[in-house]
């Protein structure tokens, strides 16, 4: 089959999203399909340009390429599923989320107090329910998509999991006395959860954040506030090689996004065979972990965090069990490539 995966990129913002669409490619390739990525630069403001891309995506007929035509096309994001082609199927890794779960919520910069905010809101909502009772096949990374494309738009879907990039290459080594959190640096994420519980936590053990983003200045200001320079520690992008090994020798690994859609965060600790502790508000996270056996699922609040912390630390060969328990689980769960590719492609 000739096959198009449609999805946007912000310029200069690689992530989750990106990886996974490089995955898939990948995977459809190997599989023995000739497919192309074919994506368009989204921008989240002014809300005139979010109307825009909308606009361009539904005057997108893809059945018409040059002489090519395309067996199948495969849609990730907003606003890709207004495009026009007969055999489409949606994988969604998210909707807009500012006018879904994110309205009204300091994530959305005030978006909701405004009359175009309110007017994009109600025309985003109707535009997706109409497009995607439309599609031949509806999936989503996780169930916590699915459960707010129920909610927002009344339609059912099917969660398809997938393996992150460096799914083969984890590996588990003697735990030295440091919880791991690599994300981007961004609001969502909310690395400061972690670093404002380093102010409570009793044991030896210390923070160690990976990556980059907005929130880098932000976080460290706040290291400096708290007084803990000596138990919190931004460490910038790691390479492949170095994330690896940062895995392998953690305690344990925390994860507190807010209501995440995916996050490889949580399937890569339980991979390198480490405990996860998560928040109860954190999204598909707690589909994953499950409390006291593979890690912690804690209210979102610094010392419930730091307790667990120091619950791990003192207590090690349980957390060591928890990791394997979280192994075992990530093992029974049938996430693969070939789950997706033949779901996607054959269904």
């Amino acid at each position: 089959m000739r096959i198009g995966v449609a999805t946007v990129q912000v310029p200069f913002i690689r992530g989750g999203a990106e990886i996974l669409t490089d995955g898939l490619v990948k995977a459809i390739r190997e599989a023995g399909h000739e497919v192309e990525e074919i994506s368009m630069p989204f921008r989240f403001a002014p809300v005139s340009e979010v109307k825009r891309s909308m606009d361009v995506w539904a005057s997108e007929n893809f059945e018409y390429m040059n002489g090519y035509t395309m067996d199948l096309v495969i849609c990730l994001k907003f606003p890709t599923f207004y495009l026009q082609h007969p055999h489409k199927v949606a994988w969604i890794i998210h909707q807009h989320r500012a006018v879904y779960d994110l309205w009204d919520t300091p994530f959305t910069e005030g978006l909701s107090t405004t009359s175009d905010g309110q007017a994009l809101k109600q025309d985003i909502i109707q535009r997706d329910t109409q497009a995607l009772n439309g599609f031949h096949q509806l999936f989503t990374i996780g169930k916590t998509v699915s459960k707010r494309l129920e909610y927002f738009n009344q339609i059912n879907s099917i969660t398809l999991y997938h393996p992150p990039k460096l799914d083969s290459h984890f590996y588990n080594a003697p735990a030295e006395p440091y919880i791991f959190f690599p994300s981007r640096l961004e609001g969502l994420k909310r690395q400061h959860l972690l670093v404002q519980a380093m102010k409570y936590v009793k044991s030896p053990v210390v923070a160690l954040l990976a990556g980059d983003g907005g929130q880098k200045m932000a976080l460290q200001k706040l290291v400096e506030q708290l007084d803990i320079n000596h138990r919190v520690r931004l460490i910038g992008r790691l390479s492949d090689v170095e994330m690896l090994g940062f895995y392998a020798h953690c305690l344990g690994v925390f994860f507190g996004s807010y209501d995440e859609d995916y996050g490889y965060v949580t399937l890569e600790a339980m991979l390198a065979a480490k405990p996860v502790i998560t928040c109860n508000d954190s999204g598909e996270a707690v589909e994953f972990v499950i409390d006291q056996e593979t890690g912690f699922v804690v209210h979102s609040e610094p010392e419930a965090i730091a307790q667990a912390i120091d619950d791990l630390y003192f207590s090690q060969n349980n957390a060591a069990a928890m990791g394997m328990a979280g192994l075992e689980r990530y093992r029974s769960l049938d996430i693969s490539w070939d789950n997706v590719i033949n779901n996607l492609l054959y269904k």
